[in-house]
């Protein structure tokens, strides 16, 4: 049998199944979580402790019509949702697991995955122009602002990791981390003084990708209804919740490789379990996530956009500074 043939199909059904099962199962998770936060039990009638209430949501969603109201856009209304989908399956074709687990290998993956984030947010755009609703009009150039602002700090972020790492390869910077969490870039403060920083900014900018609370000006349900998802049912809303949620995963999965030493144990005398380092990494992270978006109010859109260009985008630039000048003398 020619393995050349069915490796990729193998990866492809593999990371079709983990994408699949995080997009169901962050939903009951979040909504569990956020029972537990506010005191409350959460879902607890489809299944043990609520386990399949995804199961019963997804088939809910699928049975209903998607309606198409007068006067909107009806190509690109349709192909939004499958925007906020597609960047952010293709993105686990480059993402690494483990060292023997990453479906294709490239030196650019690091440029991939933000050419890929940039498609999802036209997702949210091409939603909220396409519905003909002011409200998901509004929810659009908010989304835009937003994501344009954030974008920045962290390339800039990022830029800092290619310079420490000699390379835009995923592989290469977390394989550069082994051996150790006083590898990690996180820690590195041979390097620059600043990357704890660096870490804060990266895991911010993140959040604001996703549109996650309390940056979450593309929805603003106590503003603008349901922002650009307003004219959205059966599966084009499901759609959109489920790109939020791998791009909350892509996001951990970022963080974990360029910050925390990907799948290398914390301790160089513990085992390399691989891939259960990494998935423990990255659940900590979307667990944290979460509690974010239950603990903090959604603020002012004005007061998001300063945290960006008055104090993110600032600091990235002297973390920047500081990084080369570390490279450069020591």
């Amino acid at each position: 049998m020619d393995t050349s043939i069915w490796k990729p199909i193998l990866y492809l059904i593999g990371f079709m199944a983990f994408a699949g099962l995080n997009a169901a199962y962050l939903g009951w998770c979040e909504r569990k979580g956020a029972g537990r936060i506010q005191r409350r039990t959460g879902p607890m009638e489809v299944g043990f402790q609520g386990l399949l209430q995804p199961l019963a949501d997804g088939l809910k969603l699928m049975s209903k019509q998607l309606i198409v109201p007068k006067g909107v856009d009806g190509i690109l209304f349709r192909v939004a949702p499958i925007l906020a989908m597609i960047p952010a399956m293709t993105s686990f074709a480059v993402l690494p697991l483990s060292g023997n687990i990453q479906a294709r290998a490239m030196e650019l993956s690091v440029l991939l995955l933000f050419a890929l984030a940039s498609i999802a947010m036209m997702a949210v755009l091409l939603g909220g122009w396409a519905s003909g609703n002011k409200y998901s009009l509004i929810a659009a150039a908010r989304s835009v602002s937003q994501n344009l602002a954030y974008e920045i700090p962290m390339l800039i972020t990022v830029i800092t990791i290619v310079m420490v790492s000699d390379s835009m390869s995923l592989r290469d910077i977390a394989v550069a981390q082994e051996g150790g969490f006083w590898h990690w870039n996180l820690f590195r403060l041979d390097l620059s003084i600043f990357m704890p920083i660096s870490f804060i900014i990266f895991f911010i900018c993140s959040i604001a990708e996703t549109n996650r609370a309390p940056f979450d000006m593309a929805e603003a349900e106590s503003e603008l209804i349901a922002g650009h998802m307003t004219e959205y049912g059966s599966m084009g809303f499901g759609l959109f919740m489920m790109g939020e949620y791998l791009n909350m995963v892509v996001g951990a999965c970022l963080i974990t490789i360029l910050f925390l030493g990907g799948w290398s144990s914390p301790f160089g005398l513990l085992p390399s379990l691989g891939l259960l380092w990494f998935l423990l990494k990255i659940y900590v992270i979307l667990f944290t996530v979460i509690w974010i978006r239950w603990t903090f109010p959604r603020t002012q859109v004005y007061k998001l956009l300063n945290l960006s260009w008055k104090i993110l985008i600032p600091f990235s630039l002297v973390n920047l500074l500081v990084t080369a000048a570390f490279l450069k003398i020591f």
